[in-house]
């Protein structure tokens, strides 16, 4: 297909397609002439990878870049590959001075010990949550993680990664990770301040 028509079948404009070329996000096309090129599936499967990490991931172009790079590196297993694009969609969080971080952190690393979760020691996911525990602790919350876990463990185990296609295009992995990571977890927050409200009403109200 030509460019217009890769514009049209993906809905991204072709000066946002063109750029997407220059920046070496989107693959080059196959030269037919010396100002035309043919596209194929796999530039609309990028194309929907791009968006998924631009417009739901809200991923800046120079993270892209590194995942897009994950993903065409062949070698790179699909673990490692799937790890790149969960680390770029987690938030930044530096380690805080003093022992509260320190004992957030220690309990962090054994509720991952004492789940047998093979997690990597780099993983942003340890600090974010060691983060979120160290506020919950100045705010007087208790820390009971343990129902979290099991829903948390539940809902990936049974549920979202059967969602991604382990076995099929490496692009069309990614994009599901990103959008169930991100879309599905916007979903479950709506469902629990939704739950919330009802066993409000069912204890409070009259």
């Amino acid at each position: 297909m030509r460019i217009s028509e890769l514009s049209t079948k993906s809905g991204v404009a072709i000066p946002t397609i063109k750029y997407y070329l220059r920046e070496g996000l989107l693959h080059q096309g196959e030269q037919t002439a010396a100002t035309r090129a043919e596209y194929d599936e796999s530039h609309l499967r990028r194309l929907r990878l791009i968006r998924a990490l631009l417009e739901v991931g809200r991923l800046p172009v120079a993270s892209i870049k590194k995942i897009i790079e994950a993903v065409e590196d062949e070698s790179l297993p699909i673990h490692l590959m799937l790890g790149t694009a969960h680390y770029a969609l987690s938030a930044a969080v530096e380690p805080e001075p003093g022992e509260e971080w320190q004992i957030a952190r220690d309990q962090v690393d054994l509720l991952i010990s004492d789940q047998g979760w093979d997690v990597s020691p780099a993983a942003p996911a340890r600090d974010e949550l060691a983060q979120t525990i160290v506020r919950m602790r100045q705010l007087g919350l208790p820390v009971d993680l343990k129902p979290y876990v099991e829903v948390a463990q539940k809902l990936v185990s049974e549920v979202e990664m059967d969602t991604i296609p382990f076995h099929g295009p490496r692009d069309a992995a990614v994009e599901a990770l990103v959008l169930g990571t991100v879309l599905y977890g916007k979903a479950f927050e709506a469902l629990r301040r939704m739950a919330q409200e009802s066993e409000s009403a069912r204890r409070l109200s009259p």
